[in-house]
């Protein structure tokens, strides 16, 4: 398991940075943050390989790509079976994310879909997976809080871990 160096104030401050002005090139972020230009750099190489910053494809909306439907998937799992099950899951691109939970499902799938037959398909897909037990959807009505890391990083920002 890779360790991950925790974000300090000055960390926070440069995504912040960047969050305001994705276009914004190191030099114009150690100029509004005062900092040198190789500081700026640095961490961001740092945070890059530590796995803190996550690609920038996370941001796209999978419903630009034409899957406006969202749906949550609890899996139950043979657990002789995690590895294919894994496997199973990386090659469907609909599965954006899967979570190890507790509770009833071993797994929780983060699933996107273009309309609930295509949702069908995926269910199906999925149900064919070696390992996979049953499944449990709900498909989401509304975002009602969006990932927000932002409202953190103003806290780390200001000194307040």
């Amino acid at each position: 398991m890779r360790t991950m160096t925790l974000m300090d104030p000055l960390d926070a401050r440069i995504i912040l940075a960047l969050d305001d002005d994705p276009d914004a090139t190191i030099l114009a972020l150690a100029q509004t943050l005062g900092v040198a230009r190789n500081t700026v750099h640095a961490r961001l190489r740092r945070m890059a390989a530590d796995g803190g910053l996550k690609p920038v494809s996370r941001r796209v909306d999978p419903a630009a790509l034409g899957y406006g439907l969202v749906a949550f998937m609890s899996l139950a799992v043979s657990q002789a079976e995690p590895e294919s099950v894994h496997e199973g899951l990386l090659d469907l691109p609909e599965v954006i994310e899967v979570h190890y939970t507790t509770g009833d499902a071993d797994l929780l799938a983060h699933v996107v879909a273009k309309d609930t037959a295509d949702l069908h398909r995926v269910t199906k897909a999925i149900l064919a997976i070696d390992g996979v037990d049953r499944t449990s959807t709900a498909i989401s009505l509304a975002e009602v809080v969006p990932y927000r890391p932002r409202a953190l990083l103003h806290r780390l920002a200001k000194g307040r871990a």
